[in-house]
């Protein structure tokens, strides 16, 4: 069992304390290499999410030199080395002012406006950011304290993600949503803020060398300021973490509503919006005019659904197209749709109503004919089509008479040429059969 806890233990990997100490001082300051890679990191980053590419964005962080005034700001304050952290600190304040003076001018010289998913993921920041941001800072301080660092860093650049939600900040200052700007800022504070807790936690445990300062007051004071600005970030993101919970509880319990219970006889959905803010449920039915009762009805049901709270709107035809401008296309779509059922339909009609025409016209023919010559047994009248050698055709109309007794050669003429004018077709095809 002991063998298996040493398995644990960091003192033999640990590096020299002094020289993790001097290591993370060194990539505190910026200036020269340091700052000009932040502001290409910058660039990088900006051109990910002003084209929506993650790769590109994964790229700018692997660049990005942001975690050393971070990790600076956790050992000064774990070790209480106020000259460090005061320089940590200082160089965390260029390198955010730089950066977020970088990504706004980069915004506001680009030709491209749009808020794609990159950018709108990162201005909701929640609990299970913190979480994020205090594991990889974790992971990270352990790396950089052990001799056997392997790729641990550029891993914790990526989860933590310091470098996208600086550009969204300047992206929402560029386009003046400061709704952006505030959300994605704030994801900044609690990246930079768990970071920090993390690599003081780690300092602690790994009983780095520590300056105790000359007045005990003063580093008590010191140790409250910490945690309270640790509170200050982390209960924001707690109350933001319940709500995206909450949100999507309710639009699985919407989505479960719908799916169940939002059916009308001669009715189909035409769509569907779930605001789980709002915690509203908009439905557009095409087809029949639904019964209000019908209506009130599917509303009773939502306490079903643990969702009786929310507000359940039906709407019917074309009044939600016709009202929000960003459906017209698919307005046009329906409306071109429904023209050429209607189409068809017409189409469909016409030709029944011809088949039924030439059914009750050679009805009456044949009664017509029976009348003058009683002889006649039966007969065949169809419109048809000739077709000869030439690979011509042209329409007919074919006409079989079976008879009882065989007619004169006058009255065979005179038939054909009563059939030529009392079915206003010059081309008849006329057998007799007897």
């Amino acid at each position: 069992m002991n063998n298996f806890f040493d398995k644990f233990k960091l003192n033999a990997e640990k590096e020299e304390l002094q020289t993790v100490i001097t290591n993370i001082d060194n990539g505190v300051v910026f200036r020269g290499t340091n700052l000009w890679v932040l502001i290409l990191a910058i660039f990088v980053a900006s051109l990910g999410l002003n084209v929506n590419s993650p790769a590109v964005i994964i790229g700018a962080m692997l660049i990005s030199p942001l975690m050393g005034p971070i990790m600076g700001i956790g050992l000064g304050m774990g070790i209480n080395d106020v000259g460090l952290l005061r320089k940590a600190i200082y160089n965390y304040l260029v390198a955010t002012g730089v950066a977020l003076t970088t990504s706004t001018v980069f915004f506001l010289l680009s030709p491209l406006s749009d808020a794609h998913s990159e950018i709108l993921a990162r201005t909701a920041p929640n609990i299970y950011d913190v979480l994020i941001a205090l594991f990889g800072g974790l992971a990270g301080i352990l790396a950089t304290s052990s001799k056997q660092k392997g790729n641990v860093i550029p891993g914790v650049a990526i989860a933590t993600a310091l470098m996208p939600p600086l550009c969204t900040a300047g992206y929402g200052l560029a386009t003046l949503q400061f709704n952006f700007f505030f959300g994605a800022f704030y994801l900044f504070i609690i990246n930079t803020v768990f970071i920090a807790l993390a690599t003081f936690v780690i300092v602690r445990l790994l009983h780095f060398p520590t300056r105790h300062l000359q007045n005990k007051r003063a580093e008590t004071v010191a140790h409250r300021i910490i945690w309270g600005v640790v509170m200050i970030t982390l209960l924001p993101s707690i109350y933001f973490g319940y709500d995206m919970v909450k949100q999507n509880q309710f639009s699985k319990d919407a989505n479960r509503f719908i799916n169940n219970e939002a059916h009308f006889t001669n009715d189909y959905l035409l769509s569907k919006k779930i605001d789980a803010k709002a915690n509203s449920i908009t439905l557009v039915f095409g087809g029949q005019e639904i019964n209000p009762a019908d209506i009130e009805q599917l509303k009773n049901r939502l306490k079903n659904y643990g969702i009786e709270k929310s507000s359940l709107e039906i709407k019917q035809g074309f009044a939600y197209l016709t009202e929000n401008t960003q459906n017209n296309e698919q307005l046009t779509q329906l409306t071109s749709a429904l023209d050429i059922k209607d189409k068809n339909e017409k189409l469909l009609q016409a030709r029944i109503d011809s088949i039924s025409h030439g059914r009750q016209l050679s009805s009456q023919v044949y009664a017509e004919l029976k009348a003058q010559y009683p002889s006649l047994k039966n007969a065949i009248l169809q419109p048809s089509i000739l077709f000869g050698d030439s690979a011509s055709s042209k329409d007919t109309y074919l006409v079989l008479l079976s008879l009882s007794k065989n007619l004169p050669v006058l009255d065979k003429a005179k038939i054909e040429k009563w059939l030529q004018v009392r079915l206003n077709q010059k081309n008849i095809q006329l057998i007799f059969q007897q």
